[in-house]
């Protein structure tokens, strides 16, 4: 089998509808894929209706969170959720809550932006997301087409980077606090990309460790961002915590270059990823 369980739609930061997700997913010979857009169940449906025979689609999402048990600022981490029931009420309020600071860092990033000479306007990249998730890719977009930026990445890596003046934070949700809500809501908690230290600060192993006793059920391993020592470090650390190992390609549409099923999960991680959610069901033949 193979497997991905980590991929976007452009109901958050991927270029293709969940539709063509999945059909890209069927034409890369994968078996399994997890649709995980940021913060949002609102493409479960169209995957579920467009799904192609032979096709498995997890129902799954990617969190927005913050390590606070740490000195300074509190570090971004991304809890990627499975499987859980998407009207839970308090983890409902919560992914509410999650997209409208979206909506208001994006519109004060543009308007930023816009104040300073760039051509990008809010309305129009509101637009661009089809009423689903707004995120900074979003914005990149915008700027490519106006021409300030070459490329998503160079966008990014300058006017959009962390340390930009136009980078505005948003409130995520503190990361014990999602793992809970997962869990309630029947879900399997996976810690994204953990020791992606091209994407900024990342947590030590003690907080790793906290997470895992607070309810953390796995890591995820393979991925584009993760060296093969960082990967080697989370798989003894994933034994020594019980914890599962997960491995996919976070996939965007043309919104980064990394395939789908660039990376993928052991097929006896995925069946214990499976036994473990009680929310909701995949969606197989």
């Amino acid at each position: 089998m193979r497997i991905d369980l980590h991929t976007h739609s452009s109901v958050s930061d991927g270029t293709e509808s969940p539709a063509e997700l999945v059909a890209t997913a069927a034409a890369a010979g994968l078996d399994v894929v997890a649709l995980t857009d940021h913060d949002t169940t609102a493409g479960w449906a169209a995957a579920a209706a467009a799904r192609p025979p032979g096709l498995t689609v997890v129902p799954g999402m990617e969190l927005s969170c913050a390590w606070t048990g740490v000195e300074g600022p509190p570090v971004a981490v991304h809890l990627l959720a499975y499987l859980f029931d998407p009207d839970h009420p308090a983890f409902a309020a919560e992914r509410a809550r999650l997209r409208a600071e979206r909506l208001s860092r994006g519109e004060r990033i543009v308007r930023a932006l816009a104040a300073d000479g760039h051509p990008v306007v809010w309305e129009e990249v509101l637009a661009r997301s089809a009423g689903g998730v707004v995120g900074r890719p979003h914005v990149a977009r915008a700027l490519v087409e106006a021409g300030v930026v070459g490329s998503v990445d160079e966008a990014f890596a300058s006017l959009l980077h962390h340390r930009s003046p136009y980078y505005a934070a948003k409130a995520d949700t503190e990361v014990l606090d999602g793992i809970a809500l997962v869990r309630a809501a029947g879900g399997v908690p996976v810690f994204a990309h953990g020791l992606a230290t091209s994407r900024g600060r990342v947590v030590d192993d003690a907080a790793i460790e906290a997470m895992a006793a607070g309810g953390l059920l796995g890591l995820e391993v393979d991925h584009p961002d993760h060296t093969p020592d960082q990967r080697a470090h989370l798989r003894v650390l994933a034994d020594r915590l019980g914890l599962l190992c997960t491995g996919s390609s976070d996939y965007h549409g043309t919104n980064k270059r990394t395939p789908i099923a660039a990376c993928t999960t052991a097929p006896d991680q995925y069946a214990a990823l499976l036994a473990a959610g009680t929310g909701t069901t995949v969606l197989t033949d």
